[in-house]
């Protein structure tokens, strides 16, 4: 009975992974789980297990996944109007994390590394000159920048206020009903 149901289930995920509809949104949703959630869990693991052979997997895989998604940014459109392409995409992120190919291993070795050390300088350069741009803007802006730190500071305050004044309980038992009648039975909407 058990063979039965977990073929039931394998067909029904399979049939709602393919199924036209839904397609794209569980296949984006796996993406995102096995493209960001459990590299990130795994990366946490290989930090506060200090494991320096899995940081420099996870590293690696940061690097070939963040090189990715930003060639995707730029043909994001084109390639979301291909069929499948969201279950290519997840099988590719699965292929990159797989352990007897380690598929972001080969990629950084074979092609990244290359073009990243053939167009170092010019990448350092165009980050500098970046920073000092955002530096200038961050100086000639700080007054607009301290005001808005400054609201946005007052609108968090005042948001925390809001919420630890308001008491479920009191509006529960009635305490904060606008027609509460006081203890002595007098109306206090009605008493003037």
């Amino acid at each position: 009975m058990e063979l039965i149901g977990s073929q039931l289930s394998g067909d029904v995920g399979l049939k709602v992974l393919l199924s036209p509809l839904s397609s794209n949104i569980v296949a984006r949703t796996a993406c995102c789980a096995v493209g960001i959630g459990l590299p990130v869990y795994s990366t946490f693991k290989a930090i506060e297990k200090k494991d320096l052979i899995a940081q420099e997997k996870w590293l690696v895989y940061w690097a070939v996944y963040g090189s990715f998604t930003v060639a995707e940014i730029f043909s994001d459109k084109i390639l979301s109007w291909v069929p499948l392409y969201y279950h290519a995409k997840l099988a590719f992120l699965i292929w990159l994390q797989l352990p007897p190919n380690y598929g972001a291993k080969q990629l950084y070795a074979k092609y990244l590394k290359k073009f990243l050390l053939k167009h170092q300088a010019r990448i350092d350069k165009i980050l500098s000159m970046a920073t000092n741009e955002i530096n200038k803007f961050i100086s000639s802006h700080q007054v607009e920048i301290d005001f808005l730190r400054a609201v946005a500071f007052k609108c968090a305050t005042t948001a925390k206020e809001i919420v630890s004044n308001t008491n479920p309980e009191s509006s529960i038992n009635g305490q904060n009903s606008p027609g509460r009648r006081l203890t002595d039975g007098s109306d206090p909407e009605h008493d003037n």
